[in-house]
Parts: C-alpha cells; structure tokens; sequence
C-alpha cells in the first residue's frame, strides 16, 4: 500500500519485536545473528507481500518449528544501581519451547514462574520557582508466564480503586487511588472487576499488558527542581540547581542524570556539588561540543537534597536573548520498588487450587521518567 499509516507501520515493527524477543528471551545483535533462521521463519509467517498476517505469539506456535538458541541477556552494569531495577535473570528466559502443548514442562527443573511489572512513566512540567504546571501519569501493569498448563490466573487491584474522575463522590473517595482511564487485553475476564476490583484471565504465551492506565492532575512528585540565575558580570553569571527528593527515605532514585543546556557562545563552564554523604557517584561535567551541563548520580536517597552551582564564562556580553537559551532543565531517573499513583497489586494467584502446584510470583514497581522538565 502507497498511503500507509505511520502508526500502522510503528504498531508493526512493535509486534515484530515483541515476537521476536518472546522466542529469544532477549532481544540483541547477538541473539539475532543466532537466530536468524527461526526469526526469518517468524517474519515469513507474519508478513506476506508486505501485509501483516499473523503478529501474535500463541497463534504463531503451530506454524514454526525451528527451536532458539539461548543467548545470555547483555548486562549493562554501568547503569545499574540496584539488582531491584534490573528485570530478574529468568525473565530472559524463551516462552516457547519450555512449555509443550500439553502443558507438561519440557525441562524437570523448569520453576513454575510469573512475573509482573507495575511501571510508571512520569510526565511533569515545573515552573522557575519549583511548582509544577502540568503532570501526568502513563503506567501499565505487564506480565510474562511462565506456567505450565496454562492455568487461569485472578489478580486484584486496591478495593478503593476509582476509575473516571467523573465518578468520585464526595468524601467517600477521599485517600482512594484514582484512574482517569484504562484499558484491558482482550484475554482480561472483567466480570468481577466493578465490585471486588479483580481481574481473570488466562494468561497468553510471552509479553503482553493486563491494563494500560492514565493519571492526570496533581500527584506527590518523587523530585522537585529549584533553579536559580544571578549575573555575576558582563559576561559571568552562575546557574544554582538544588534538587529536593520528596518521597520516603526508603525510596532512592537510581541512575539520575540532570542535563542543563548553555548559551552557544559559552567559553566554558565550571561545577561544584553540594551532596549529601549518602549520594553515591554524583558526579557533573560541562559537555563542549554540546554546549551543556550533564550531571549524574547512581543513587539520590528519598528525603535528601543535592545542589549543583555553575559558574558560566561567556564570549561576550550576556544579553536578555542569551538568557532565553539557558535551560530547559531535563531530569531522567528510575525508583525501584515505588509508584506514584499508589496502585497496587493485592494479590495474583491461580484460579484453581491444583495439588503439588506451586508457582512462584514475582512482582516489582518501577517508577521512570518519561519528560521531567523544569523551566527556567
């Protein structure tokens, strides 16, 4: 087709790399030079002249046949602060070929295994003076099992859930956990969802999203940003920016990076950090040839703050128009095992009691930034 859908074909190439890393386990260079006879097999059952046929994991089972080469996942562990943020080994594991279609484990040793992963990606916009303008939530709650037979799974949601603002009432909802809108996978029972918040389903084979939600309005944010501008010259001036962690100081952010763009005609830029002592590699730096700040943390403890003050050398003499061309300032992070919109999962367990089955659940929160920004 001439006038094709961008989003059609971005949906494609997603379907494709799902499929592609439920039969690996990862998805890599290594594990695709490995593989590349069964995934050409996967592309030649999905895509027939260009038009997508078959994009879904369980159904295309009955159609291949070659068997994946194990790869050990890639572990970049420059980036890791905590084993919480990374996804745990057996998760990389192939879903096809553990399981026969009998539902009899293929290896003894297999453990009956599921995993879900609460993730929320956080989208805020701060003013100069640390109040935020604009937040929202996009979050999911994903799974992959690895359970033999396939059996039907419930899971619960907190009681007090309230999906539509529309439909709080009063002071009844007061401290309830509030849902703007949500969308289920097509395999999701909802019948039991409106009065006990529980969910059934039989899970399918690899990666798929029970429920895709959206939060919007005013939430506790994990960080706030307090930047500060005070011209020191004609041509000097420093940038402070201190860096408040609200949340419990249980909680940490893991592998922080702050980025803060310069004037082009920047000379050069010095740092220096005030850190707490329990801040591990904080570390800041003036990028040249990007013409920016980058300073990066492994861990920012909850309840903590970090200042960073910047002294600016200027070509020439700062005007008003160069002062427009400092910032955005642009934070990334990840909070292991914390959400912000208090969704949680009460309990996941099978349907059916069966004797001498026992699965083992595994369930993490991961809260991530998606755009934090702090204008200037």
């Amino acid at each position: 087709a001439k006038n094709v859908s961008p989003c059609t074909v971005i949906e494609l190439l997603s379907r494709i790399a799902k499929v592609f890393k439920d039969y690996c386990g990862t998805l890599s260079e290594e594990a695709i030079r490995k593989n590349f006879i069964l995934l050409y097999e996967l592309l030649d059952e999905m895509v027939d002249y260009g038009y997508p046929q078959v994009t879904r994991t369980e159904n295309l089972k009955a159609f291949v046949y070659n068997e994946p080469i194990l790869v050990s996942p890639v572990a970049d562990t420059s980036r890791q602060v905590n084993p919480k943020t990374a996804s745990a080994s057996a998760v990389h594991k192939p879903v096809i070929g553990s399981v026969t279609q009998t539902g009899k484990s293929v290896n003894a040793k297999e453990k009956n295994e599921i995993f879900v992963d609460i993730l929320e990606k956080l989208n805020v916009v701060f003013s100069n003076n640390g109040y935020v303008l604009n937040s929202t939530i996009d979050g999911c709650i994903q799974m992959k099992s690895y359970l033999a037979g396939n059996p039907e799974l419930r899971l619960a949601l907190n009681e007090d859930l309230v999906i539509g603002r529309n439909n709080l009432s009063g002071t009844n909802n007061y401290g309830s956990v509030v849902l703007d809108d949500c969308s289920f996978h097509d395999c999701v029972n909802l019948t039991e969802f409106e009065h006990a918040r529980t969910l059934s389903f039989f899970p399918p084979d690899g990666e798929f999203v029970v429920l895709h939600y959206r939060v919007t309005g005013e939430y506790s944010t994990p960080f706030r940003i307090f930047p500060s501008i005070e011209e020191t010259g004609p041509k000097t001036f420093e940038i402070t920016l201190l860096v408040r962690a609200e949340m419990d100081p249980s909680h940490f952010g893991a592998n922080l990076s702050i980025e803060l763009p310069l004037p082009k005609s920047t000379a050069s830029a010095s740092c220096h950090l005030i850190t707490s002592p329990n801040v591990s590699n904080a570390n800041a730096d003036y990028v040249t040839n990007e013409k920016k700040i980058v300073w990066t943390m492994k861990k920012f403890p909850g309840g903590t703050e970090q200042t960073c003050k910047i002294k600016v050398l200027l070509d020439t003499t700062c005007t008003s128009h160069m002062r427009r061309e400092i910032g955005p300032v642009n934070m990334n992070f990840e909070i292991p095992m914390f959400n912000v919109s208090k969704l949680n999962v009460r309990y996941l367990r099978i349907a059916e009691n069966i004797p001498g089955y026992t699965p083992y659940r595994w369930v993490r929160y991961v809260t991530q930034s998606k755009s934090y920004v702090c204008r200037l």
